[in-house]
């Protein structure tokens, strides 16, 4: 949903709050208040729906819409960007109706619910990289989408399910090497140390494992254990020859780059118009980072039509509609 959806959208919700305190007709039936939730979905005002679906489902408890209502009440919350809602309403279905024949869908929106959890407003519009965020709900996503796979390896929505695995898979790698160049600039060599060697260990056939020894490399160096430092180049020397930090096979450690140090307000504003007047360079990002944007492209690309999200069909934006926030797109 871009920010003029939003704005529009939270103007009709004013409007209608200050014209009046209408409520739902008591006397609505069952079909009549699904029908009328079914126009809303339609029209894409998810803020009635809900209205409509929930006294559905408070007045009809055991209907012969009331089931069909709860998956779409999950629906509704996280088309209208509610992502604790979402999850709750789909726990819940899981909870009520563990046999249902689309009680899948309940565990690939509570996967959903996590994954897009992080990226609120700014995030779609600004180019912000995510394997710098707190990874909590990118953990939570994964472990989601792991549970939908393995009770329903056969389920429509299971390869999509595996697609971002291995995105988030990669992507908490690469958070794994930002906080261990992070350790090393503030020379606490055993920390960062323990970060390569758990990203070696834990994340295997993930683009970060070659940053991983490199940092393992420089931390047992710093702490002059020469003959693990000697191992893990080995290691590095063999597997990934190309790797940046190796120039003719010698070691050269490759610092990250330092975020900005403008300060809050330099972040808030030309910090902030830097990121939208400059397109982010591919050669400023890590090897993991670019093969991580890659791959996720390349699997959103090959999902079905009829279960992409909006949030993965969004088009190239120009760099006037990234500094007016799509507000005259």
């Amino acid at each position: 949903m871009s920010m003029k959806h939003l704005l529009l959208v939270g103007l009709f919700a004013l409007l209608a709050a200050c014209s009046s305190n209408k409520t739902l007709d008591e006397a609505l039936s069952e079909s009549e208040l699904y029908l009328m939730a079914q126009e809303d979905l339609d029209a894409n005002n998810y803020g009635p729906a809900i209205e409509k679906l929930r006294a559905l489902e408070s007045r009809y408890p055991f209907g012969r819409f009331a089931q069909q209502a709860q998956l779409e009440l999950i629906y509704a919350y996280f088309q209208n960007l509610e992502p604790e809602a979402t999850k709750s309403s789909a726990d819940r279905f899981i909870r009520l109706h563990p046999q249902h024949p689309n009680v899948d869908y309940a565990y690939y929106m509570r996967g959903m619910s996590s994954f897009n959890r992080d990226r609120g407003i700014f995030e779609r519009f600004l180019p912000l990289d995510m394997t710098r965020r707190d990874p909590g709900a990118a953990r939570d996503s994964f472990n989601e989408f792991a549970q939908l796979v393995s009770r329903y390896p056969d389920s429509r929505y299971a390869p999509d399910a595996r697609r971002r695995m291995v995105y988030l898979r990669n992507l908490l790698a690469a958070y794994e090497i930002h906080v261990g160049h992070y350790y090393l600039k503030r020379g606490a060599a055993v920390a960062a140390a323990n970060r390569g060697r758990y990203v070696v260990e834990n994340f295997q056939q993930t683009p970060s494992v070659d940053d991983g020894l490199a940092i393992m490399v420089e931390a047992y160096r710093r702490l002059a254990l020469t003959e693990l430092a000697d191992r893990s180049l080995l290691t590095l020397q063999t597997n990934y020859p190309e790797h940046a930090s190796l120039d003719d096979g010698e070691f050269r450690h490759q610092v990250e780059p330092a975020e900005s140090d403008d300060g809050w307000m330099g972040s808030m504003t030309t910090g902030m118009l830097d990121k939208l007047l400059t397109p982010p360079s591919q050669s400023g990002t890590t090897q993991a980072e670019r093969e991580m944007r890659q791959q996720y492209n390349e699997a959103v690309t090959a999902l079905p039509r009829d279960i992409r999200t909006p949030i993965t069909e969004e088009p190239e934006r120009s760099l006037w509609s990234r500094i007016t926030f799509g507000l005259f797109d």
